[in-house]
This record gives C-alpha cells, structure tokens and sequence, in this order.
C-alpha cells in the first residue's frame, strides 16, 4: 500500500456505501482502491437473510430518517429506493473489471446515484449499460466479460477475502491493517492516510 492510499470495500445495494463512495470519488488527495463485494453472504454467515435494516424495523426507521440528513450534510443528491436492499451482483461484476481502471471512480459513483438518487434497478443489464455507455465505455463487451465463469470466480473470492478480514458490514476502509467501518469513520481513515 502507498504512502497515502485507503482501500475501500463497498456494496452498491449499501446505502452508507453511496455515502462513502461518492465522497471518495470527488476527491484527489488519496489513492482508493475500490474492493466491491457482495453483503449477503456476511449477512447469511450471521444468520441474517436480509439488511439488518429490514430485518429491525427500528434501525429501519431510523436509517430512512438519517439518510437525508447525512445526504444534506454531504451535498449529495437523495431518493429512498423503492425497492431496498436492491441486487448488486451485476453491479458487483462489473465493477471487478473496472479495478485499476481509470473508469473505476466515475462507474461506481454512478451506479451508487442510479440506486440512491434515480431509484433505477442496478441489477437490470440495461441500466448498467446505459452507465458504461455514458462513460464512454463498450458496454456490451463489459457486460459479456461480467457474466463469465472466471470474473464469477473472482467475486465468489473476493467474499471469501472479505470473511476473512472478518468484515461485518459496508462501506470498511483499510489504512495498511488498520480497519474502520462505517461512513462516519472514512474522515479518521483519510487523516491517517494523508499523514503516512
């Protein structure tokens, strides 16, 4: 890891993750490295066959209302999705392609705005094309390369790797070994990779 790089693991059905996601995709002073990766598979390990915020309807009630005042405090655009949490497998696959690509930043903060601000489907191939298409990219082929069985492989590892860090929710950033979870903790984890 550099002298001023964090690592972000994010899932694009997160709503903390939109948070987190869009505040680093607008800066420039630390290098991210982006480790999308799928949330119900830590869940299930829990037991859970949902977002805890569903599951507790007063942690669900509490989120919906937080959401806009963190959203506000940030200036980012808000729209509750109708449908919560939504499928980000598609999303997911991509967005592994996209690791090390100058595209990474701007795919992942579209997609987080079609889920959070649009409330479009991102787990329907057509608005993930028309994000691909947008930046600029060969959507179809991306699309194509997304659902073989080796980029498959690759994301089913990505979680083992995520169990194994022992990560139990989104957005998390790593600062070398140092882990801190939760938007709310992402000014700590910048400070500490700019003074590296």
């Amino acid at each position: 890891m550099s002298a001023s790089e964090i690592t972000c693991w994010f899932d694009f059905a997160s709503n903390y993750s939109y948070l987190s996601v869009l505040r680093l995709a607008r800066q420039k002073d630390v290098i991210v490295q982006w480790k999308p990766f799928l949330l119900g598979p830590i869940f299930q390990a829990q037991g859970w066959d949902n977002s805890p915020f569903v599951l507790q309807k007063d942690k669900g009630d509490y989120v919906w209302k937080d959401m806009p005042r963190e959203c506000a405090k940030y200036g980012l655009p808000w729209r509750q999705p109708s449908e919560f949490p939504r499928r980000s497998l598609l999303a997911a696959r991509v967005a592994l392609l996209g690791e090390h690509q100058p595209w990474m930043a701007e795919f992942c903060a579209r997609v987080m705005l079609a889920n959070f601000e649009h409330d479009e489907d991102i787990g329907n191939p057509e608005v993930i094309a028309a994000i691909l298409t947008g930046i600029g990219l060969d959507a179809a082929a991306l699309l194509t390369a997304a659902q073989s069985d080796d980029n498959k492989a690759r994301l089913r590892a990505r979680n083992d790797e995520a169990q194994a860090l022992h990560l139990f929710g989104a957005p998390t950033f790593f600062v070398g070994t140092e882990m801190y979870w939760g938007n709310d903790r992402l000014a700590d984890a910048l400070a500490l990779a700019k003074c590296r």
